[in-house]
């Protein structure tokens, strides 16, 4: 089974990761976050099992973030509305994700990869 790994072609940590797997031999499936921007239900189920709070999903350092001052508002919403707003545009997600049966990484970071990997 390939592993899913979700990306913002324009990103160059996400090229990182994607050369990173390729060097590697990793068999992986590629999901563009813009095009096919995940699901509410789909990050609930990923966020769920990387047992990583809802906010580390959150891509903080991106402009549509800070535009929309998140920082402020995310306190005071509920989960699900947390949910709705990070399935409403891919750009909102910290990338890359790679996904795999029983688990969820999230941004790049290969000493983490490596090990999860098995390396």
């Amino acid at each position: 089974m390939s592993l899913l790994f979700l990306e913002y072609s324009k990103c160059s940590t996400c090229r990182k990761a994607k050369a990173f797997l390729t060097e590697n031999n990793i068999d992986f499936i590629s999901r563009d976050l813009i095009t096919e921007t995940p699901s509410a239900v789909e990050l609930e189920y990923w966020i769920e099992m990387s047992g990583l709070p809802l906010k580390k999903f959150f891509n903080t350092s991106g402009k549509l973030y800070k535009s929309m001052e998140l920082s402020k508002k995310l306190n005071y919403m509920t989960e699900w509305d947390q949910y709705d707003l990070l399935a409403s545009d891919g750009m909102l997600i910290k990338r890359p994700l790679l996904i795999d049966y029983d688990f969820v990484l999230v941004g790049f970071n290969e000493e983490k990869w490596r090990e999860k990997l098995e390396l």
